[in-house]
């Protein structure tokens, strides 16, 4: 992140490790703490493009994209469920693709197309839905100097920036947005820092409410921030504690201390400082630590003349090399140097030296020497820095760039995942006092929730959810909550119009991981009501009035006499009015007891009411 760099290769780079899923079983889930920026220009680092793009990958603005997996080849299928983001989803809550660059309050260029224009996105977000995580994209700021804090001045502007974003983020179905608006920090004086952060703060509430509206998380990356009461340096200018209520996601960029000179990516107290700072103005869970998966490799000093065959710019202070973390063994081979742990900072570092032997532009031997300082984290870099997760209780951890770390330390975060796992929730729905999952319309029935851990202990006091999903929606909507007793269990009584399906969640705590119960359908049909007389004269016009429940125009309404031993349909049917409403008649010229009954024909099926007699005197 300006820092967000393209990180070049010194060497060839090793191939990307992943750990392997966990043995199936509730035990063994670990907690969601991991989370990552994808960019643009690297997206098979997480997820290999597959040969064929399914035709039946589709987009409805509002809806996921969504795919058909029979649609790709074998081969295809093995590779991405073998890829990174497939093998670790277990660790993972959401991703963020680092795909948009803000360039004016009316353009969001999409960097994803110029990255792979092969590959449509419409492809790679089909892939990344099916691994079941939300899908939060970064936004970065390349409006230039000044320029940015110029349009939050004014509020039109801000509102016409929202709506791009706002508007982004439906078309693609994403699941929020995350703002890497740096040019605040790296690029604006920080003289202007005052005048920009409270028109930062009214843009952030916007935003926040434009979100929120749809369901939608607001994400914000930024650099460092300290307690103001210390009057230490950091990045004041983004306002945590005046937008903490505003946002969901703190993506704090726990890396680039030192960019200029060698020393460590993000030094552990320095991390540990600003985290307290965080979860002391909002609530810890909202917070994540940031992993740098990359390291950097400076020049120090330079002793001789290079020859015109040695890269250029090699002198003293020069810009710093970069690698990936999952090179740095193998780099550190090359360089004939051996890693020491810093404690202090808890990074590994080494010092080597290079020297490049060739000729002067005028053809004369020469050589020089360059004494070279290399800092980069490990697998113990990450168990420190994830235990600060565990700590402070945080969300999670972001890693710039997800799948870049090397096996050992995707496995140290597995590990700490795994010992810091919330407990299980058995979450078992069941549905009484129906018949065959169907109930008659107007009925009651009960919706019954047990609540345990997998120790079969009753969770005590536990806020439960009731969702309904009815048979014209796609989506859930919660309708009633309800809190456990002191057996574990909800019982609600409910009754409902139409054939819906019920579920119950919970949400995550620290303590326990949210749940959600299978999903229950309940049939409702239809309810027959008859109004009639009970005795007439013989001869005289017999009116059964009748009602369909729910109020249901157009269903088809027949009169049946029981006649000989069976059912005989008499005069001529009828169909129900705008309300539900029909009236069938019929006569009986005979003295007698004529018993009778009324078939409705209503979606697809045949509803029989009870049977009923009329005196005919």
């Amino acid at each position: 992140m300006s820092r967000k760099f393209r990180i070049a290769a010194i060497a060839s780079m090793c191939a990307v490790l992943s750990a392997s899923l966990p043995a199936s079983g509730i035990e063994n889930q670990p907690r969601t703490i991991v989370t990552g920026w994808i960019p643009y220009y690297s997206v098979k680092t997480v997820m290999p493009f597959i040969k064929k793009l399914p035709s039946s990958v589709v987009q409805t603005p509002g809806a996921p994209v969504t795919c058909e997996p029979n649609e790709y080849a074998p081969e295809d299928i093995a590779t991405l469920n073998n890829s990174y983001l497939y093998t670790n989803r277990d660790l993972m809550k959401e991703v963020m693709p680092f795909w948009y660059t803000l360039k004016s309050p009316t353009l969001i260029r999409d960097d994803y197309a110029t990255g792979n224009p092969s590959w449509p996105m419409i492809g790679t977000l089909c892939l990344m839905r099916k691994t079941g995580l939300m899908i939060i994209p970064t936004i970065t700021d390349g409006t230039g100097k000044l320029a940015l804090a110029g349009y939050l001045a004014e509020p039109q502007i801000r509102k016409t920036i929202v709506k791009s974003i706002v508007d982004l983020v439906n078309k693609n179905s994403f699941d929020g947005v995350d703002l890497d608006f740096e040019g605040f920090a790296f690029v604006d004086p920080n003289t202007t820092w005052a005048k920009t952060a409270p028109n930062w703060v009214l843009f952030i509430k916007e935003l926040s409410a434009a979100l929120h509206t749809s369901e939608k998380l607001l994400s914000v990356s930024t650099p460092y921030v300290f307690n103001p009461t210390e009057k230490q340096k950091g990045y004041s200018v983004y306002a945590w504690a005046d937008i903490a209520s505003s946002i969901d996601r703190l993506r704090i960029m726990t890396y680039d201390y030192s960019v200029a000179k060698p020393g460590p990516i993000g030094p552990i107290t320095w991390i540990e400082k600003t985290l307290q700072y965080a979860v002391s103005i909002m609530p810890a869970s909202k917070v994540f630590i940031g992993l740098p998966g990359y390291g950097r490799d400076w020049i120090t000093a330079v002793t001789g003349t290079c020859p015109v065959s040695a890269p250029p710019g090699l002198k003293a202070g020069a810009k710093a090399a970069t690698f990936k973390m999952n090179y740095a063994n193998a780099k550190a081979a090359i360089d004939q140097a051996t890693p020491i742990f810093d404690e202090s900072n808890s990074e590994v570092t080494y010092s080597y030296v290079q020297r490049f032997d060739g000729l002067t532009a005028k053809g004369a031997a020469t050589a020089c020497t360059l004494s070279r300082t290399v800092w980069y984290q490990n697998e113990r870099s990450y168990t420190e820095r994830m235990n600060l997760v565990a700590k402070y209780r945080l969300g999670g951890a972001a890693l710039w760039t997800l799948g870049i770390e090397d096996l050992a330390a995707t496995s140290a975060m597995r590990n700490v995942a795994l010992a810091i796992a919330p407990d299980v929730v058995m979450n078992i729905l069941s549905i009484e006092n129906t018949e065959a999952m169907q109930v008659n319309y107007g009925d009651i029935f009960t919706l019954k929730g047990s609540f345990t851990l997998k120790d079969q202990s009753p969770i005590v006091g536990l806020l439960v959810n009731v969702e309904i999903k009815r048979s014209n929606e796609n989506s859930w909507t919660k309708v009633a909550q309800s809190t456990t007793g002191i057996d574990g269990t909800i019982s609600i009584p409910v009754t409902i119009a139409g054939t819906a399906a019920f579920r119950l969640t919970t949400a995550g705590t620290w303590e326990r991981a949210e749940s959600v119960s299978s999903a229950e359908i309940v049939r409702v049909l239809p309810k027959l009501t008859l109004d009639y007389l009970t005795s007439v004269k013989h001869g005289a016009q017999m009116q059964i009035k009748g009602m369909l429940l729910p109020k249901i125009a157009g269903t088809t309404a027949t009169l049946q006499r029981f006649n000989d031993g069976k059912w005989q349909n008499i005069g001529a049917s009828v169909v129900s009015d705008s309300i539900g409403e029909f009236i069938l008649t019929t006569s009986h010229v005979h003295r007698g007891v004529v018993t009778m009954r009324v078939q409705i024909s209503y979606d697809s099926q045949i509803i029989t009411s009870s049977e009923f007699s009329i005196v005919v005197r």
